[in-house]
């Protein structure tokens, strides 16, 4: 490879995923929500409910980070959260109604953005990114949050 060009494909990688990022940040903005939070309210409501512990560990954040974080989505009234019995010390959280038309929402979103590179790139060439993507993700470690290794991955 040519000097000119190393490191050319990583960047435009980058710069597309980064353009990306900034129009999903402005389709959540009215909903209040980050991208982070969004795929935490997508999470919740695919398993139902899940401990925080259980949650921090998935998104690899600290615990306070997630305390934070369901804090926020708590006095918002999209999540709700109730003692386990098995463990009086552990937080089982679940998405309230508002949640989950919440989560509704979110999905709709990610879909218009899906469709901004549908429309950028053609259905066949998105479909082989979001293909690649999945295994480049995989690849370097990542997973869907609260899946189980090997499935299909969720965008």
């Amino acid at each position: 490879m040519n000097a000119k060009k190393q490191g050319a494909g990583f960047h435009l990688l980058l710069h597309s995923t980064h353009l990306l990022e900034e129009r999903l940040r402005n389709f959540l903005k009215p909903l209040g929500l980050h991208a982070g939070q969004a795929r935490f309210i997508d999470a919740l409501g695919r398993v139902g409910e899940a401990s925080q512990r259980q949650l921090s560990a998935e998104f690899s954040v600290t615990p306070a980070s997630m305390s934070q974080m369901t804090r926020r989505l708590i006095d918002n009234g999209f999540i709700q959260l109730r003692n386990d019995p098995q463990d009086k010390r552990a937080a089982i959280l679940s998405l309230t109604d508002k949640g989950k038309q919440l989560r509704y929402e979110v999905v709709s979103i990610w879909q218009e953005v899906d469709q901004i590179i549908i429309d950028a790139i053609g259905a066949e060439n998105a479909e082989q990114l979001f293909t690649q993507s999945g295994r480049l993700r995989d690849a370097l470690g990542g997973k869907t949050p609260m899946t189980n290794p090997g499935s299909t991955p969720n965008r």
